[in-house]
């Protein structure tokens, strides 16, 4: 059993709140099952699957209020539907989007609560003709993260809270415990997130197993871009295959006239959009100012494209490169692995990330949004960690105010001046902080009426 997050965020969830949720994420990352753990968790557990069971789609169509929709559930649940003490699980809704709109009526009605999911929702439920806000929450969900991964494979919650008490104060972490856990995160770079492949590994310790698992999500994602947008799946999945030799180009942007050489961005623009929407891409767009808010110095044509898993990337690259990758093979660039590996973390971890490149000052890996400050990230494979020309020409500028910068390197963790260099695998330690209620009371003054 692979412990996630996301199960004591659900149980958090059904706790403190009557509303449905809706699980968003890509195909394999572990909805369904996180979901069917929850459901031990009452008394009931209903699991209506509408690929699965086709014909259910067509008993909830055109369904005349909760009771109407109620009573066609209970014809065909598997399980007996008990007031109060049952979850029903509406899974691969985008096949019947019908449920969606009608979960406001269901969750008003109070009987029962819902969970629902499925894939490609970015895609696939566009057509919704109202989305029940104030009824339902949003969930999205990723592969393992590497602090989920450490910890399915057997290292301690004692060892994860030494490593984030270094990361916080800012000291090295032990050098015995630093090198397990730079194996491990070149094991995590082979392996993955991807549930389906962490649960293979652990049960067999084979890389050939694990692969196997990987070229099997492969496949299952080009059939779903065959299904679910045939108009456009030539495109979507030269894009697809392009993203790993793109990567490991010397800066790393995806380059249209690869593609075509005509090819012009609104042309490709939907293909970007409908592998970001289903999941299984990761756009790094570049800013031309790294300021608050980064959004608005967007660029909406120049970007970086990563998959998003860091398993199924090592996957598509040549056979036999995964040992070498974990015994730490210097004839490897691993520029791309890291950097797609660090991508993914802060997805996964709630921010939005972009990248800086300017003529005058050079490229920056990642800029995000911390805390209302930007943070600049460079991403060092090698030993040269310490030489960052745009690094360093950004702290040298005085129209911005970074209060510090992170270099993510091999090496130990160290301080000198604002640069923090810290060791890769603490991007898990990269997360936003607690939203706290902010409050704000304008003293109109003499504005107000006087009675």
């Amino acid at each position: 059993m692979l412990k996630r997050k996301i199960d004591s965020y659900l149980a958090e969830y059904y706790k403190k709140s009557g509303n449905a949720l809706l699980i968003t994420g890509a195909r394999q990352v572990g909805k369904t099952y996180s979901i069917r753990q929850l459901g031990k968790t009452f008394k009931s557990f209903v699991e209506i699957n509408f690929i699965e069971n086709p014909e259910a789609v067509g008993l909830f169509k055109n369904a005349k209020g909760s009771a109407d929709i109620l009573l066609r559930l209970s014809a065909i649940a598997s399980s007996p539907l008990i007031k109060g003490e049952t979850l029903v699980f509406f899974d691969e809704v985008q096949e019947c989007p019908e449920i969606v709109t009608a979960i406001k009526f269901l969750v008003d009605e109070g009987s029962y609560r819902y969970i629902l999911s499925g894939s490609l929702l970015g895609v696939d439920l566009k057509d919704i003709r109202s989305v029940p806000v104030g009824y339902m929450g949003v969930k999205e969900m990723f592969p393992l993260d590497f602090e989920e991964f450490i910890s399915c494979v057997g290292i301690g919650d004692n060892i994860v809270a030494s490593l984030r008490e270094s990361w916080e104060k800012r000291t090295p972490v032990d050098a015995f415990i630093h090198n397990k856990m730079m194996e491990l995160f070149r094991l995590y770079l082979v392996v993955g997130g991807m549930p389906a492949a962490v649960s293979r590994y652990i049960d067999t310790n084979n890389l050939q197993d694990v692969h196997q698992s990987q070229q099997e999500i492969i496949q299952l994602y080009k059939k779903d871009i065959s299904k679910y947008d045939p108009a456009h799946k030539l495109y979507i999945e030269e894009i697809f295959n392009l993203i790993p030799p793109e990567l490991n180009t010397k800066n790393k942007r995806f380059i249209l006239k690869k593609l075509n050489e005509n090819a012009k961005f609104d042309r490709y623009e939907n293909s970007f959009l409908w592998l970001k929407n289903a999941g299984v891409a990761l756009p790094v767009y570049n800013v031309e100012e790294p300021k608050v808010p980064l959004l608005l110095a967007r660029s909406r044509n120049l970007l970086k494209l990563f998959l998003n898993d860091i398993g199924l990337l090592a996957a598509q690259y040549a056979d036999g490169i995964q040992l070498r990758i974990i015994t730490g093979d210097k004839g490897i660039n691993y520029g791309s692995i890291y950097e797609n590996a660090v991508a993914q973390e802060l997805v996964a971890h709630g921010f939005e990330a972009y990248y800086y490149n300017s003529k005058k000052r050079g490229e920056i890996d990642f800029v995000i949004e911390k805390e209302s400050k930007v943070l600049p990230i460079e991403v060092k494979s090698g030993k040269d960690y310490t030489v960052h020309r745009a690094l360093s020409n950004i702290l040298d500028c005085e129209e911005y105010d970074f209060p510090e910068a992170l270099v993510l390197n091999n090496d130990n963790l160290r301080v000198d001046g604002k640069i923090v260099y810290a060791p890769v695998y603490m991007v898990m330690f990269i997360k936003k902080e607690n939203s706290i209620s902010q409050k704000y009371v304008i003293d109109l003054g003499d504005l107000t009426p006087i009675l």
